[in-house]
């Protein structure tokens, strides 16, 4: 015998509701008293996550994504094939993830623009370390700035290994000319962590510095980016 209408909607009223819904609006309430600081990265990710699987426990897997890259920011920077390896992550998730790298970047980059780089210098390791502190792999990145120190173009000239980036001095300045550039800073990361500069990345940045002096254009610095920290090759007063 089939239930009635009134019958079916008590049934559904008394139907325990699942655990997490509880948890997850109290993550929420945690987030909106003390923000970020109040989260471990586990659970900042689980809030990250609820919009794309609305419909299951969240925190084993936020553990094990923080467990497999080590941090929100790494499991944020990882590529989408290393993410989608993680049992129970699809597109969806991978997509919502790095919507989230990009707005970090933006925010980051936005603080740069339009301002002289070397009087916001600050700002520019922010940005640099948003970009490429957390990659697993090599790249080499250059700021090209105008005579006001302004950024004018922001572009990756050699993407490569754990570690080694293929960069060309000439090439660097070719396009330095075609922007119309006349100043310089060079960044590239160490995915190893440890931003202390080799003797290829001394040799390098001299070579780019030497190519660049008969055509007007410096180098303010060579930034190397770590997971933990960065160098400067002028703060080392290596050039």
């Amino acid at each position: 015998m089939s239930k009635g209408r009134a019958e079916v909607e008590t049934d559904a009223a008394e139907a325990p509701q699942p655990h997490y819904l509880g948890h997850r609006e109290r993550l929420r309430e945690r987030f909106r008293k003390g923000g970020s600081e109040a989260l471990a990265d586990y659970e900042l990710l689980e809030l990250v996550l609820f919009r794309a699987m609305p419909r299951r426990d969240i925190k084993p897997l936020a553990k094990a994504l923080v467990a497999r890259f080590g941090s929100f920011a790494e499991v944020v920077s990882a590529r989408p094939e290393r993410l989608l390896e993680i049992d129970g992550i699809g597109e969806a998730v991978v997509t919502d993830l790095k919507i989230i790298e990009a707005a970090a970047r933006c925010l980051t980059k936005s603080s740069i623009m339009k301002r002289p780089a070397l009087s916001s210098f600050g700002a520019v390791v922010d940005y640099c370390r948003t970009a490429m502190a957390f990659l697993d792999h090599e790249e080499f990145r250059i700021l090209f700035l105008d005579k006001k120190n302004q950024l004018v173009a922001d572009e990756v000239q050699g993407v490569g290994t754990i570690d080694h980036a293929p960069v060309y001095p000439r090439e660097v300045m070719r396009r330095a000319l075609e922007l119309n550039a006349s100043a310089l800073i060079l960044v590239h990361n160490h995915p190893s962590g440890d931003p202390q500069p080799s003797t290829e990345d001394i040799h390098l940045t001299h070579q780019i510095i030497a190519v660049g002096k008969p055509l007007d254009v410096m180098v303010h610095d060579h930034l190397i980016i770590g997971k933990h920290g960065h160098v400067s090759l002028k703060g080392l007063r290596l050039i």
